[in-house]
Formats: structure tokens, C-alpha cells, sequence
């Protein structure tokens, strides 16, 4: 039994997938999630579609303080850098989102990627993608957790090539485990990733 044959295999419902997921070590978790190609991630953010909505609490737990970073390892479907983190925090002025930047081998060329977390309630294209988007088009206005870089708006250097005008919308996939689907303004680009959160 494995992630990828649970994603191909014929009537798999997204309840079984996260049922195997939650059952393993985070060690073993992972590694099934660095597993995942390009047509595994599509396959899974489709099978995701109907699990249970993801929520804010997903990415940073509510027995996490505010301003303090939740990692979650990440496996993207480009070519090249494959593994990455996304690390989120929870601001300490009571609003309804995150904040968060990319951290991985990339971050000295193209800056920290950061962005804002917020439901997609309201609108009906954007709930269809998913209920939580990753949104580019936002950066923190406020403290981020410490040790973090400076926050640069994703208009300035050579992160306005990957970041700017991005949004990735997110899908459950078990307690853990998100998928995402990218799109550059409203067009939607053939690019995943899966996130996994470290504990």
C-alpha cells in the first residue's frame, strides 16, 4: 500500500486517503508525499474536491501562539526544485488569516515569496478551487514571526517572475496533508503542489 496507489487506484474516495495518512509516523508521511509526481498531485487535487473544506486552523494550529512559524514541507511538480517549505504564522491582531513565505535552495535568487492566507467565502469561482487561498497578491502589513527575512513585495526583483500576480488555492487531503492548485491572475497554470505539516 501507498499514497500513489491510492491515488490511482479505481474508486479511492479522499476519506481512504486520509485515513492511511493520519495513520502514519510524520517521518513516513512525508516521505510518502515527496513521492508524488505530476500526475499523482493532479489526480489527488481532484480526489480532494470533495474532502471536508481546509481551514485556516489547517496551516497553523490553534495550540500554536500567534507569531510563532508552523513549517510545512512541500513537493512542487516543476522541473527543478522540487522540495520546498512554506512557513505560516497566525498575526497577533485577531484577523482572519496568516501570513507566510516560501523558504527552500531558491529564496537567495528569487527573495522569500511572501503572501497572505485568507478564506475564499464570497466568491464563487474561488470556492470552487478550494476554500483557503495562498495570495500573492497580498503581502503582510503587519509583524511576522521572528526570525523571518524582510519582508519584498512580490513586485521587486526576481520573485516578480514566479510570485507576482499568483494565487494557489488549497484542498484538504487529511489532517496533515494539503494540495494546491496554481493560477497566475484568473488562468490556471497545470501547476501542484502537496504541503505537509510538521508537528
Amino acid at each position: 500500500m501507498s499514497l500513489t496507489y491510492l491515488i490511482h487506484r479505481p474508486a479511492t474516495s479522499i476519506a481512504e486517503i486520509a485515513e492511511y495518512l493520519d495513520r502514519l509516523s510524520p517521518d513516513h508521511r512525508w516521505h510518502e508525499v515527496r513521492q508524488l509526481g505530476g500526475s499523482d498531485q493532479a489526480r489527488l487535487y481532484e480526489l480532494a474536491e470533495s474532502a471536508p473544506p481546509i481551514t485556516l486552523e489547517h496551516f497553523a494550529p490553534p495550540d500554536r501562539p500567534d507569531l510563532r512559524e508552523v513549517i510545512h514541507d512541500g513537493k512542487n511538480t516543476l522541473p527543478v526544485f522540487q522540495t520546498f517549505q512554506k512557513r505560516f504564522t497566525r498575526p497577533g491582531d485577531g484577523s482572519a488569516r496568516l501570513f507566510g513565505y516560501n523558504e527552500g535552495v531558491t529564496r537567495a535568487l528569487l527573495g522569500p515569496g511572501y503572501f497572505v492566507v485568507h478564506a475564499t467565502a464570497g466568491n464563487a469561482d474561488w470556492e470552487r478551487r478550494g476554500a483557503i487561498v495562498v495570495d500573492y497578491f497580498l503581502e503582510p502589513n503587519g509583524p511576522v514571526a521572528p526570525g523571518w527575512p524582510k519582508v519584498v513585495p512580490n513586485s521587486q526583483g526576481l520573485q516578480m517572475l514566479v510570485y507576482q500576480g499568483t494565487r494557489d488555492f488549497m484542498r484538504r487531503v487529511s489532517r496533515h496533508v494539503s494540495i494546491g492548485a496554481a493560477y497566475k491572475g484568473e488562468k490556471k497554470l497545470g501547476a501542484y503542489f502537496a504541503l505537509c505539516r510538521q508537528d
